[in-house]
């Protein structure tokens, strides 16, 4: 059995997001309440077969194999023999399965013939489907309902449900919709019934728009899909797929920021240190990778008095140990 045939049902999928969904964001998520299954951020295949790791930046570490478990691998490329490769290679670093991106609006994965550019090339789609299988890992497709226009979705994701793959994942927009229309979900129930004719074993999943687990459970009601992937939720809400939802404390989310702090240093020191020895690593630590960091912030520091002060404070700062001096002072 693959690990998709091992989830219970209905489950919950951190979805994969772009500098976001790292080693070390995954494990902040799994110490606030951990989804069913991981993916990691989509990693270009081209890149790694001509750079390797260098050009994939991390995106394929997993530093807790027991915490980050179980994880797919979410790989985007429109060259079906680098997707081959990039598979394998992932095959060998622990991954439970690949997941090819057909769904990524970003113009560098449609300069590719990644991403959404392949709603229009379905039968580059098969191929690269058909390539991601030579790991030998179960395949799956996350995509959105078409290029232009919503009702798109018939014909593409009839072509998709055709390829065996093992789970479809719709973001329900289409790619011109971007994110700036709710999600579709009013379509889900007749791609439910559409996917039950066409291809009954694969799992059918919603993206989109979905808060926290106990808004994903409503959705899956509705709609009778098998799963959910949230994103954007986790944003407002750290602890966005525990079963029990419950109010969190001033304290908890000031000390869920530190554990992230603690986590993010220890990674870029260690990168640090391997790529410019010759330099002190708190000087390398505190420049590009800290300004990243600070996207984080408003998921802890929000709705509690002076949040808004605190916040500010914390985007003041260049360096962890500032930003660790200023939450001890928060009594």
């Amino acid at each position: 059995m693959s690990i998709w045939q091992e989830l219970s049902k209905p489950f919950f999928i951190l979805a994969p997001m772009e500098a976001v969904t790292d080693t070390v964001f995954r494990r902040v998520i799994a110490k606030a309440a951990k989804p069913d299954l991981f993916f990691t951020e989509f990693t270009n295949a081209t890149g790694w077969v001509h750079a390797g790791d260098k050009a994939v930046a991390g995106r394929l570490d997993i530093v807790d194999q027991e915490v980050e478990q179980p994880i797919i691998a979410q790989i985007w490329g429109g060259v079906p023999e680098d997707i081959a490769k990039l598979a394998i290679h992932c095959s060998k670093l622990g991954y439970k399965g690949i997941d090819i991106n057909m769904g990524c609006p970003a113009s560098s994965a449609l300069k590719g013939s990644g991403g959404s550019d392949l709603i229009r090339n379905p039968e580059l789609a098969s191929e690269i489907i058909s390539a991601a299988k030579a790991a030998g890992l179960p395949v799956s497709v996350k995509t959105r309902l078409g290029y232009s226009k919503p009702d798109e979705w018939h014909t593409w994701l009839g072509h998709l449900l055709k390829q065996d793959i093992v789970a479809l994942t719709v973001h329900l927009r289409s790619k011109k919709e971007m994110s700036k229309v709710p999600a579709h979900w009013e379509l889900m129930p007749n791609i439910k019934k559409f996917r039950d004719e066409i291809a009954p074993q694969t799992l059918l999943i919603g993206s989109g728009d979905a808060e926290d687990r106990q808004h994903g459970l409503k959705l899956i009601e509705q709609t009778g899909i098998d799963g959910i992937m949230m994103g954007k939720g986790v944003f407002t809400n750290i602890f966005a797929f525990e079963t029990l939802p419950r109010i969190h404390s001033q304290t908890e989310l000031i000390t869920m920021l530190k554990y992230h702090l603690d986590l993010f240093e220890e990674k870029h020191l260690l990168t640090a240190e391997s790529s410019l020895p010759e330099q002190p690593a708190q000087n390398r630590l505190y420049n590009k990778p800290y300004e990243t960091l600070k996207r984080f912030f408003k998921i802890y520091i929000r709705d509690f008095p002076g949040s808004s002060e605190l916040r500010v404070r914390l985007m003041e700062t260049s360096t962890i140990p500032e930003a660790r001096a200023i939450l001890d002072q928060i009594k």
